[in-house]
């Protein structure tokens, strides 16, 4: 289980979730799902504010074995999460143009980490990751990133296609990286403002959300390899964007 700081007991995590702690996942032993009145509350609570959670074996709370944990474990995010309104009403203007990041299934969080990185280094405006299927804002995350993850809003959407609809209504280009693409980045024009959605490197991008596109474009590389490491190959399209528009 992840480095961080933990709030143990069903009771202490439904105190955290009220007084508005940020949490970034809980964890639940697979024995207690059919259980106490207390322990399904918790989980409706989880489920009414959208915190990711999920089932594990007893092997996985051995580590807390001297802890009054009651099947149930809550790991405190380092930072606050915005919603997709929070994040565009802080960051969004037309006086210049912006770069958002959406991550579509990206789990691995030294991935995750060092795409923040890169994200900071490149001025990125936001990230925006989905509920489920992400990987967790966690200590790995902070220390891939080299301290990242404090400098750059990041906000959680239940799904990444309402995340798409809500920038599109702004008239952001949403730009899907694939090595599907038929153009390349460099053939692109990114001097308007643009969201650029990156997928796992095992899945890709969901189909669903490439039809949502407005354009699917790859990084061009040797036919020696299928494809980027997908925090290498954020990199190279978020510098061609500053490139276009800055030099």
């Amino acid at each position: 289980m992840d480095k961080q700081v933990e709030i143990y007991g069903i009771r202490s995590i439904i105190e955290a979730i009220e007084s508005s702690k940020e949490i970034s996942r809980v964890y639940l032993l697979k024995s207690n799902s059919h259980q106490s009145s207390l322990f399904k509350s918790l989980v409706r609570l989880l489920e009414n504010h959208n915190i990711k959670y999920s089932f594990v074996p007893k092997e996985k709370f051995k580590k807390y074995i001297n802890k009054n944990h009651q099947g149930a474990v809550a790991i405190l995010s380092p930072i606050k999460l915005l919603s997709i309104e929070e994040l565009v009403s802080t960051t969004f203007d037309n006086n210049s143009p912006k770069t958002y990041l959406l991550l579509d299934g990206v789990t691995d969080t030294r991935n995750f980490g060092a795409i923040i990185r890169t994200a900071v280094g490149a001025n990125v405006d936001g990230i925006i990751i989905p509920q489920n299927n992400s990987a967790p804002v966690n200590s790995d995350v902070v220390k891939t990133s080299s301290g990242g993850v404090f400098k750059i809003p990041i906000a959680r959407v239940n799904n990444i296609k309402d995340a798409i609809l809500h920038l599109s209504s702004l008239e952001i280009d949403i730009i899907s990286l694939s090595e599907k693409g038929e153009d390349t980045i460099y053939s692109s024009n990114f001097k308007k403002s643009v969201a650029i959605i990156m997928g796992s490197e095992e899945k890709g991008i969901s189909k669903s959300i490439l039809n949502l596109s407005n354009n699917i474009l790859k990084v061009p590389i040797s036919s020696k390899i299928d494809s980027l490491n997908v925090s290498v190959a954020f990199s190279a399209v978020v510098f061609e964007i500053i490139r276009q528009r800055n030099f």
